[in-house]
């Protein structure tokens, strides 16, 4: 009795497969003592400065909420530095947070945390 081609071709790859040692085989390895990687965080932030007010717009596009505040530094000396009251972004939204100098500004920036569950 004859075996079909492709079924023949079949049986001798099969074969073939099972003589190879182990080590010829390839398959998943997985290093020992490697910590996996944190969920990704971190709502993305847009400043703008117009005059002596700034408005940040932030999206969170994680599962995580990003507890977030403006900081604003004024360029006077005289002129107080303000960080804003905490807003949380929670997931897929955006939020808008401002805040002002009596002047000019200086420089002004948005801080995240991770809120406590």
């Amino acid at each position: 009795m004859r075996l079909p081609p492709s079924l023949a071709a079949l049986t001798v790859a099969v074969a073939l497969v099972l003589a190879l040692p182990y080590d010829a085989v390839p398959h998943a390895r997985v290093t020992p003592g490697r910590a996996p990687s944190p969920p990704p965080f971190g709502a993305e932030c847009r400043t703008k400065v117009h005059g002596s007010h700034v408005i940040a717009h932030c999206h969170n596009p994680y599962v995580d909420t990003d507890r977030l505040r403006l900081h604003i530094e004024c360029r006077r000396w005289w002129d107080l530095d303000t960080d804003s009251a905490p807003v949380d972004a929670g997931p897929a939204t955006t939020v808008r947070i401002t805040g002002r100098c009596w002047k000019e500004v200086g420089s002004a920036w948005v801080s995240h945390q991770r809120r406590a569950s």
